[in-house]
């Protein structure tokens, strides 16, 4: 498992498709993401 607690990470282009998948998984691991469509 990968823990990404703590960490931060800026998606764009996350209203869907492989975005959407990376917020999700990002998300999953514990890390703070802040996305845009």
């Amino acid at each position: 498992m990968i823990d990404l607690t703590g960490k931060v990470a800026v998606v764009t282009g996350a209203s869907k498709g492989i975005g959407k998948g990376i917020v999700e998984g990002l998300c999953e691991y514990g890390c703070t993401v802040y996305f845009t469509g």
